[in-house]
């Protein structure tokens, strides 16, 4: 189903007929750096993860991550962008990932932008906030050219790295 639409992508929910995309992306050298490894080895893994995780987001809070897709190359799914309500931060969190062919096109921006307009007129959401990697210089620059601002830095999961928190009022 599609959610969203831009120049050259449309953004849509994910579906468990995604689950090799998902698992060839989840596990390209920058999703594994700075994203980290969700240990999905296999079809079985991703479908896990879209089941426990894209599909039950979808279901409690009405949004979720969609997976982006090229126009220009039929509808190729090139990466994924959305909105994750995480327990450990006070606010919705928007976040992007994409095949490292895709990288630095600025398919990132536009559907995030298009991600952050559905954030505010559909889900009425006031405020969104990131987390990255201190060292990921690319999610920083995207954070920054989608009007995000460093608010402070924050260890909010159990491994205890700290990430930087950027924020938005929309």
């Amino acid at each position: 189903m599609i959610v969203a639409e831009t120049e050259r992508l449309i953004l849509s929910k994910v579906s468990l007929q995604d689950a090799a995309f998902f698992l060839e992306l989840m596990n390209t050298p920058h999703w594994l750096k700075y994203i980290g490894d969700r240990n999905i080895k296999s079809i079985k893994d991703a479908e896990g993860a879209i089941k426990n995780g894209h599909l039950k987001s979808y279901k409690d809070h009405g949004f979720g991550f969609y997976k982006v897709q090229l126009k220009a190359e039929q509808n190729k799914s090139i990466g994924t962008a959305g909105l994750i309500k995480r327990d450990q931060l006070d606010h919705i969190d928007i976040g992007f990932g994409f095949l490292p062919e895709y990288e630095g096109k600025g398919y990132g921006f536009e559907a995030s932008m298009a991600v952050m307009k559905l954030a505010k007129s559909r889900f009425k959401i006031e405020k969104l906030v990131a987390i990255t990697n201190p060292n990921n210089a690319g999610s920083i620059k995207l954070l920054e050219k989608l009007g995000m601002s460093l608010e402070k830095r924050v260890k909010p999961f159990e491994d205890d790295k700290e990430l930087l928190l950027f924020a938005k009022a929309l």
